[in-house]
């Protein structure tokens, strides 16, 4: 682990870091999140007006990951060569799994990340009206490859 953060410079101001000097290679990351919902809220899903929340929030989920450096300050704007989330009913609510790849010298970890959380977020906003105690949790990046620092793999939780 680096003894620094990559995003202060020496006098402690916050900058983007420059990756000019990085080679472009492929990346990719892997993020997840959980959606806890009653079973109330789980068994109206398939009923819901404003339509399929988990075909939503894969949608949202894929345009906030194209969306990642208007909303984190320090992120590069990347060219995503792929983007996919995948939203499931599972035991006690919607897992989301969120998968980013680029060819570029930096990496995809945030992009995967941001998708995660928005398509939760999504899950929730479509599904609130039945629920405010709603709760979204576990937002973590699972894996990533590519780049200077090798490939990551969470380990069991």
């Amino acid at each position: 682990m680096s003894e620094q953060l990559s995003h202060f410079d020496e006098t402690g101001q916050a900058h983007m870091v420059d990756v000019s000097a990085k080679s472009a290679t492929r990346r990719e990351a892997v993020a997840a999140a959980f959606v806890e919902l009653s079973d109330a809220v789980l068994q109206a899903l398939p009923q819901n007006p404003k339509g399929n929340p988990l075909e939503v929030a894969r949608f949202a989920g894929i345009q906030a990951a194209k969306k990642t450096a208007d909303l984190i300050p320090m992120c590069h704007p990347l060219a995503l060569s792929f983007v996919d989330v995948q939203a499931r009913v599972a035991a006690g609510g919607v897992a989301i799994e969120a998968t980013a790849a680029t060819v570029a010298g930096t990496g995809v970890e945030m992009e995967a990340m941001v998708a995660a959380s928005v398509a939760a977020l999504t899950v929730y906003d479509m599904t609130k009206a039945l629920d405010k105690g709603i709760r979204i949790r576990e937002v973590v990046l699972l894996r990533k490859t590519g780049g200077k620092s090798g490939e990551y793999r969470r380990g069991p939780a």
